[in-house]
């Protein structure tokens, strides 16, 4: 392994109290720095490019032997090494069975403003999703998920309620938080920046008279879904372009945001590939 590795033996050590503290979005929100926790996700973030200031790693909970590459490779990007007896790794992991990786990494924020090279990347007509005050993390995460799958151009998050970089999100997320581009905005900023490049918004609610499968999705559009309580907003409500609904057989109104989400990306996926 490359570069100076310190050894962490107390659980009083000011870096394991940074993980630690880390986890609190207003540290997060001060020091412009999260947490990342497992292989696969860290690898996602490197392979990403960002930018990886300290990794902390225990020996004996490693899973196999990809973990050692890329120590070493984070290590000649400059990350500082800390390597850990157990029980301060598992004082400093959020997950119940730690494989042994934890990472501390600068956050990357995007606006509006960085949409249209992104949108340009693709020849298809964009595909975007704006995910409107979103408050569980999981959630978030699980869109994440689906946006990666169906390579979606990027996710607006508005009017945010959970913070991207909560760790919850990254796990939820098995990494695709860095494979996503994800913006940040504000809802009336958004809505506008939407009407002004023509790209439809598609508002996801219970109320609307079309169904999901109904809709033309083969065209620019924004896929708007809302909070876990109360759906979207009155404004996203009254600007969209088309309202769509998912069918309800059973005494539930509705689903769940990210399930919702995985559904109508997979329509438009669908109607996409013909």
């Amino acid at each position: 392994m490359q570069g100076k590795v310190i050894a962490l033996t107390s659980l009083q050590n000011s870096r394991v109290k940074q993980v630690i503290d880390l986890r609190e979005r207003r540290v997060r929100d001060k020091s412009e720095q999260f947490i990342i926790e497992g292989y696969r996700e860290i690898l996602r973030a490197y392979e990403a490019g960002y930018k990886i200031d300290s990794l902390f790693y225990c020996l004996e909970l490693f899973l196999g032997e990809n973990e050692k590459p890329l120590i070493q490779s984070l290590s000649s990007k400059g990350a500082q090494l800390f390597l850990c007896r157990e029980n301060i790794f598992r004082k400093m992991s959020y997950r119940d069975r730690p494989d042994g990786l934890i990472a501390i990494a600068a956050q990357q924020r995007r606006g509006l403003d960085q949409l249209p090279s992104l949108i340009k990347k693709n020849t298809h007509s964009p595909l975007l999703v704006v995910a409107e005050a979103i408050e569980k993390p999981g959630n978030l995460g699980t869109i994440l998920r689906s946006s990666d799958a169906v390579h979606l151009d990027a996710l607006i998050v508005c009017d945010k309620c959970t913070d991207i970089y909560n760790p919850n999100v990254v796990r939820a997320s098995v990494g695709t938080l860095f494979t996503v581009p994800v913006i940040e905005s504000k809802g009336h900023e958004t809505i506008h920046w939407l009407k002004k490049h023509n790209i439809s918004i598609v508002a996801a609610t219970p109320s609307a008279k079309l169904e999901y499968t109904q809709a033309d999705l083969k065209q620019p559009v924004a896929i708007a879904v809302g909070t876990e309580q109360l759906g979207l907003s009155e404004a996203w409500m009254q600007q969209a372009n088309i309202q769509v609904k998912i069918p309800m057989l059973g005494v539930a109104d509705s689903l769940n945001v990210a399930m919702a989400t995985t559904l109508l990306l997979y329509e438009a996926l669908r109607q996409r590939r013909g």
